[in-house]
């Protein structure tokens, strides 16, 4: 089994999770304003997703000597499956070995706090997707991001026993937590920009009574415009200029989401319930590798990082299938009524959803081994992931005020301070 031993292993681990659970957000935004189905996508990412942990389970969790107190993936997981196939058929043969057994692996608290773990973040990523379409992207990240910091990292902190320089980890902390207010400002100002903007559109067009389509045709996205101005009819013959009142109609017209006219406080509502949900599975995770509750018979092994986080997967996997079936038939927020032969038929962006899936289930798991390594607290620096996001999402403010340029660049320098503070706060596991 491959561990993490260094500080350097650790920091470069929480960097690399850092980029790939800070890309796969803007690959499913991109999806939904082109019109993709939240439930056909999410069913292709969590199944990547779960595939990602296989292949980090099987290859780096079976890389190295097999030891008593930390075992490979392979030798811990078979040993608990047989217990519970025992269990079930009553089999009362060779009681010795069985007690052995038992008394060796008899971790089934430590698998239901890695389950509990899968089961938060799966319906935490759940809810994200349809944050992103109320309240945008970089501006869900960051109120998600910092809420996960703020609550996870404290609790992570102590359940580590302190490992980590509190005197660093904690002005850290409250850097995410100035940024939650910085993101809501961003929020509100870019709201504003583009209802300024949408006061240029003609009332037909902001009721929703015709389609945009045509007007870009016509000319009519810019009513300032002269119409005679054959140049400039030429010009709005194609998609509508990035930033302008018809770009976000014509965005709306495309996306699957549809949030003109719907309540702020929606978006406000998945957002706040997906930030909680986020902010304690690592704290779960944390839980089921290390024990600190002494939940384990004395005598038996902890989960290894490959073992807990092949339950946390499956367990995530299994609670998104079920949900997103359910949306199928019973979809939220106004959405079209899909279905499962729909699904299957429905492949366009299904390559870009399956490689958000993996680039989630890999940063996850970097993120374990991380944080198994230099504390969960510091690990959970990875939760600056809006610093990519808004790098790939930073098109949705173009042509916006000033002022808000102005609150995005304080949004995004608090983000840099708290990531270098919240690693340098790392410590070492014994």
């Amino acid at each position: 089994m491959y561990v993490v031993e260094s500080k350097a292993g650790a920091i470069g681990c929480m960097i690399l999770s850092l980029c790939c659970l800070g890309s796969w957000p803007a690959i499913l935004t991109l999806l939904e304003r082109r019109g993709r189905l939240p439930q056909h996508t999410f069913l292709d990412f969590t199944t990547a997703n779960l595939l990602a942990a296989i292949v980090i389970t099987f290859s780096l969790g079976e890389n190295g000597k097999s030891t008593f107190r930390t075992p490979d993936f392979t030798t811990q997981l078979p040993q608990v499956w047989s217990l519970l196939l025992l269990d079930i058929l009553d089999i009362k043969v060779n009681i010795n070995l069985i007690g052995n057994m038992r008394n060796l692996q008899d971790n089934w608290p430590s698998v239901l706090l890695a389950v509990a773990g899968g089961v938060l973040l799966s319906v935490g990523n759940l809810a994200t997707q349809y944050a992103f379409a109320f309240v945008g992207l970089s501006v869900t990240e960051v109120i998600t991001a910092s809420i996960t910091v703020v609550i996870g990292t404290t609790l992570n902190y102590f359940l580590d026993d302190k490992i980590n320089k509190a005197d660093i980890l904690f002005p850290g902390v409250g850097c995410f937590l100035i940024a939650v207010f910085l993101g809501a400002a961003v929020h509100a100002s870019n709201a504003a920009d583009v209802k300024a903007k949408l006061k240029s559109l003609p009332s037909e067009y902001k009721d929703g009574t015709q389609d945009f389509y045509s007007s870009i045709k016509n000319g009519e996205d810019n009513p300032e415009k002269d119409k005679t101005d054959v140049e400039s009819q030429e010009k709005q013959a194609g998609k509508a200029k990035a930033g302008t009142a018809g770009f976000f109609v014509e965005l709306e017209n495309k996306r699957a989401i549809k949030v003109f006219g719907k309540s702020i406080m929606i978006g406000l509502f998945i957002t706040l319930f997906e930030g909680i949900c986020l902010s304690l599975f690592s704290p779960a995770f944390n839980l089921a590798t290390n024990d600190q509750w002494s939940t384990l018979p004395k005598g038996v092994p902890k989960l290894v990082v490959y073992t807990a986080f092949f339950y946390f997967s499956v367990a995530g996997f299994l609670i998104a299938l079920i949900l997103n079936l359910i949306f199928l038939y019973r979809p939220m927020v106004g959405l079209a009524k899909p279905s499962l032969k729909k699904y299957v038929n429905n492949s366009k962006g299904r390559g870009w959803a399956v490689f958000a899936g993996f680039l989630c289930g890999f940063g996850n798991g970097l993120q374990f081994m991380g944080g198994q390594a230099a504390g969960y607290a510091a690990a959970d620096s990875v939760q600056a992931l809006p610093l990519v996001s808004t790098f790939w999402g930073i098109v949705l403010y173009r042509k916006s005020s000033k002022r808000t340029y102005a609150v995005l660049v304080s949004m995004l320098i608090m983000f840099v301070a708290a990531v270098a503070i919240l690693m340098a706060s790392s410590g070492h596991r014994k």
